[in-house]
């Protein structure tokens, strides 16, 4: 089912002419990146440095510097049982009655230690860390564990 084109009008003659031609055209390949490439010049969802302390990698240097801070606190025996990404389940995964999975939600801590009988659990954060969903963990850790959050 073919249109003749001398069958249009001058107006639509010119537009079909115009669509032949451009079809016609070599297209131009633009060369993709591969991954690496774009990995290369990511930059970081928050704008954090990942930095490496006695072989540990953090994902600030202001996490990193904080390890460094309460090392040096355990040392002196300030502290006692530091640990590092402590994982806290906040409400356990389930399946609805309609057989939807709902994951688990959890919290991780930078930091946990003792000073003295005291439970601390810390997290670093900057403005840009301090999301909605930080702000609902927080909340939900108090809730289930009675635990306060400090923020570095």
């Amino acid at each position: 089912m073919g249109i003749d084109i001398d069958s249009l009008s001058p107006a639509y003659q010119a537009q079909a002419l115009a669509k032949i031609r451009q079809q016609d055209k070599p297209r131009e390949i633009t060369p993709t990146k591969n991954k690496s490439e774009e990995t290369a010049v990511k930059r970081p969802k928050y704008g954090n440095e990942k930095t490496s302390v006695n072989g540990i990698k953090f994902d600030s240097k202001k996490e990193a510097r904080r390890y460094t801070e309460l090392m040096a606190e355990l040392s002196a025996g300030i502290i006692d049982d530091l640990r590092l990404q402590v994982e806290y389940t906040l409400q356990g995964a389930y399946t609805t009655v309609e057989g939807e999975r709902i994951r688990a939600i959890r919290y991780i801590a930078d930091f946990t230690y003792r000073r003295g009988w005291r439970l601390i659990v810390e997290d670093v954060k900057s403005k840009a860390t301090k999301t909605r969903v930080y702000e609902i963990k927080k909340k939900l850790m108090r809730e289930k564990y009675g635990i306060e959050i400090m923020e570095v």
